[in-house]
């Protein structure tokens, strides 16, 4: 294992207010095991992860919608509390945007990369990647970004049905709004009538074509670029399993040595210099055998655990190192290694494996959390399956609300995998509460 600085604290800052998030947990042990003190700014209400023995405190996020002068004021109690400054480590887009825009108010505080300019905020938006990968000559769907409703659909049309929708800045999708980050639409006017909700999402809408999902075809990158550039601390990995199937999360994922994938990100990261944690997700071609890069995510990915290496390196620990500037060891690739997200693939965890496979929520060392995700992850189904199914039957008990905003005004939008059943629905629906576009 390296050794880091124990002497520099470190603060997981989390927006997103998801109690199921099982990064921030990784991040927690990966460093607590480490013997650094790890503080988490996250809503800590049901959270299995403030139970946690690698947690020292929980601190109150800034609320949402909180000015940049709120998000300072939220950070530097924190930095007062913890007394000395900190590794700062962003776990969701919200937070990795922020802290990018307020880096120069936050550097008394905490240590951060030295990322140039608002490169963190290009990149996770999802418009301004298309221009990002063409600049620098990434493969990268056909995208379009329509200027009215006669345009989505004129847009939808041109690029072929289905197409796949998204929002420029999803983490400004409001919570319970009933639309998700990315979806694919199957005809012009379902195109128009999320148009239509621009506003209310808080970003532009961009429509892109369509790769299909497949066997071999979904592939991910977790890294992180120091100082000088060098990549350390993560791999390439292959998505075998999604939450939801053929789109999402990953919920079971494997390390998969990939040279074509490494030398493309090497030529991305170099190219725009960026500096940090990064989470990379692409899309195979089978037409062309080229990786189409979809998300760009500037901040550690939660599967990032996958790629702890055989001398104890992961993307965390790898940028406390940096940044306390302490040697990185050389990298000690562990191909095969296999991660699994048990309430998304519970099945997967319970076989038996022949390689090393690390669980995202169960430890031996570390048991509350995977208990604690469990009864609320219990609760959780069932009250949506019971509100889905009061929607679905006929009556005036299962009558939709109408209150604007709600899920039951958002357009027939179906995700990948066929027509809507009551399972695909719950798994909307869960996929919606984990905002689960590309984490």
């Amino acid at each position: 294992m390296p050794i880091l600085d124990t002497r520099v604290p470190a603060v997981l800052l989390r927006i997103d207010r998801n109690p199921f998030h099982h990064g921030t947990l990784g991040a927690a042990r990966s460093l607590g095991r480490a013997g650094v003190e790890v503080h988490v700014v996250a809503d800590s209400e049901g959270s299995p992860v403030r139970r946690s023995r690698f947690v020292c405190e929980m601190h109150p996020p800034p609320p949402p919608g909180s000015s940049a002068t709120e998000f300072v004021t939220v950070l530097r109690r924190v930095a007062a509390r913890v007394s000395r400054p900190a590794v700062l480590v962003p776990m969701d887009d919200a937070s990795a945007v922020a802290v990018g825009r307020l880096r120069e108010e936050l550097t008394h505080g905490y240590l951060l990369p030295q990322q140039p300019g608002p490169l963190a905020e290009r990149v996770a938006d999802k418009s301004e990647l298309a221009a990002v990968c063409e600049s620098v000559g990434i493969p990268h769907p056909v995208t379009l970004v329509p200027e009215s409703p006669a345009q989505a659909a004129a847009a939808a049309w041109q690029l072929g049905l289905p197409v796949v929708a998204k929002w420029s800045r999803p983490w400004l999708v409001p919570a319970g709004a009933g639309l998700r980050s990315t979806v694919v639409v199957r005809s012009a006017q379902e195109a128009q009538s999320l148009y239509l909700r621009a506003e209310e999402a808080g970003s532009r809408l961009l429509l892109q074509a369509f790769l299909p999902p497949g066997p071999d075809r979904d592939w991910f990158f977790h890294g992180y670029a120091d100082r000088s550039g060098a990549l350390s601390g993560g791999g390439p990995g292959r998505k075998q399993r999604a939450w939801p199937r053929g789109a999402g999360l990953t919920a079971v994922g494997r390390w998969t040595p990939n040279p074509q994938l490494q030398a493309l990100v090497e030529q991305l990261i170099g190219t725009l210099g960026y500096r940090g944690i990064f989470d990379l997700d692409f899309r195979r071609d089978d037409t062309t055998g080229r990786y189409h890069l979809l998300d760009f995510n500037p901040r550690p990915g939660a599967q990032f655990r996958l790629f702890a290496d055989g001398a104890g390196l992961d993307v965390v620990r790898a940028l406390h190192l940096d940044l306390t500037h302490r040697p990185l060891p050389d990298p000690a690739p562990l191909p095969g290694r296999a991660f699994v997200v048990e309430n998304y693939a519970p099945l997967s965890a319970l076989r038996p494996r022949a390689e090393e496979c690390e669980l995202a929520w169960h430890a031996p060392d570390d048991r509350a959390p995977g208990l604690a995700m469990w009864g609320l992850w219990c609760r959780h189904v069932a009250r949506r399956l019971l509100e889905r199914v009061r929607r679905l039957l006929p009556g005036p008990v299962a009558a939709p609300r109408t209150t604007a905003g709600t899920a039951a005004d958002a357009p027939l939008v179906r995700p990948l995998g066929g027509p809507i059943s009551l399972t695909d629905s719950l798994t909307d629906s869960l996929a919606d509460d984990e905002k689960a576009s590309s984490c």
